[in-house]
């Protein structure tokens, strides 16, 4: 029986397994597909089909930032615990994804799939292959990709790899400057802003939280005056929970983010990525 893309097609949706491995299977049985699910199963192949209503709630977080500080990338790979995620196999996996994405800048997780891997088969047919190797559902959840105009990238990655940050510099790359861009980065590791700026906070959710203050005083009997100026209390202190420049720096409690950065520095931009976040 001739040995047809659709053909190889279904074995990998039933079994999870790679592609070469899919045609190699179906080859040597004579395109019998229950016998090439059987010869998958052997090699231990079809694994990723066996894990697939698993959770990966584990992996690591990777980053990667060019010398000249212009370009930076970072990944979230997942597996099920944390002790395939402190792995050779895994880690080493996971770099050299890091590696794909730093070298190609692929539009989404799906295109990056395509992608040939060092083994000399796609990204996804190596997904496989790991899979099949720790025994785990393993999954690559997300990329990011980056360049720095008129300023510079850093990364820090927290103890563990279950967290990462990439922030832009607004200023000249020196050492005074990227040890400043360092602790910005563990700033937003530790203390979660969601933006840069009050600037950039959406005036919707401003309304919101006005309103939503000022409905919590006037149900504590507060009367119209005195509510709206307890509402612009309130959001005063939510923008020093939110906006990165108006945190507290974690190094010094008396200091803002803000207070940091000589008068030529500015905070461009960051990304944040924890492990297992939700992505909405």
């Amino acid at each position: 029986m001739a040995v047809t893309s659709e053909l190889v097609k279904q074995l990998r949706d039933k079994t999870g397994a790679g592609m070469m491995d899919c045609k190699k299977a179906l080859d040597e049985s004579n395109g019998n597909m229950e016998q090439a699910i059987e010869i998958l199963r052997k090699k231990g192949a079809a694994t990723a089909a066996k894990r697939a209503d698993k959770t990966a709630n584990e992996g690591i977080v990777v980053a990667k930032i060019s010398d000249d500080g212009k370009r930076g990338i970072m990944v979230e790979i997942n597996c099920e615990t944390d002790f395939v995620a402190r792995g050779e196999d895994f880690t080493s996996f996971a770099q050299s994804i890091a590696q794909i994405v730093f070298d190609n800048t692929p539009a989404s997780v799906e295109a990056l799939h395509a992608l040939p891997h060092p083994d000399g088969k796609t990204v996804a047919d190596a997904l496989s292959n790991l899979t099949g190797k720790v025994g785990e559902k393993t999954e690559i959840r997300r990329i990011y990709a980056v360049s720095a105009d008129g300023g510079f990238l850093e990364q820090y990655i927290h103890m563990g790899s279950k967290l990462g940050v990439i922030v832009e510099l607004g200023a000249e790359l020196n050492p005074a400057n990227k040890t400043i861009a360092r602790d910005i980065a563990m700033q937003v590791a530790a203390m979660s802003p969601i933006v840069v700026s009050r600037d950039n906070v959406n005036q919707e959710l401003i309304a919101k939280e006005i309103d939503i203050y000022r409905t919590q005083a006037k149900n504590e009997g507060k009367p119209d005056q005195i509510a709206d100026k307890i509402a612009n209390g309130r959001l005063e202190k939510y923008f020093q929970e939110v906006v990165l420049l108006e945190q507290s720096f974690i190094k010094d409690a008396g200091k803002s983010v803000k207070e940091l950065l000589a008068p030529n520095v500015t905070v461009k931009q960051f990304k944040r990525f924890q492990l297992g976040e939700s992505m909405n």
